[in-house]
């Protein structure tokens, strides 16, 4: 995946919904399976990824409120 097909938070969790509604249908495509499920796992990758920078950037204001020098402060 390359910088500029890295999709937003919410547009990969539309596209991981889509996939979800097309594996759970009665009519898969096996052929195409083995695709999406890889999709889908690159998909969760970047919700993981997109969820721990938060995480980092919530803890950093918090650490600020709290008086705590921000990591970036040196």
């Amino acid at each position: 995946m390359t910088a500029e097909s890295i999709p937003s938070y919410a547009h990969a969790l539309d596209e991981l919904d889509q996939i979800l509604r097309e594996l759970e249908g009665s009519d898969v495509d096996v052929d195409r399976l083995a695709d999406r499920v890889a999709r889908a796992s690159e998909l969760i990758a970047v919700c993981r990824d997109r969820i721990a920078t938060a995480r980092l950037r919530i803890d950093e204001v918090i650490a600020g409120l709290d008086g705590e020098p921000l990591p970036t402060d040196e």
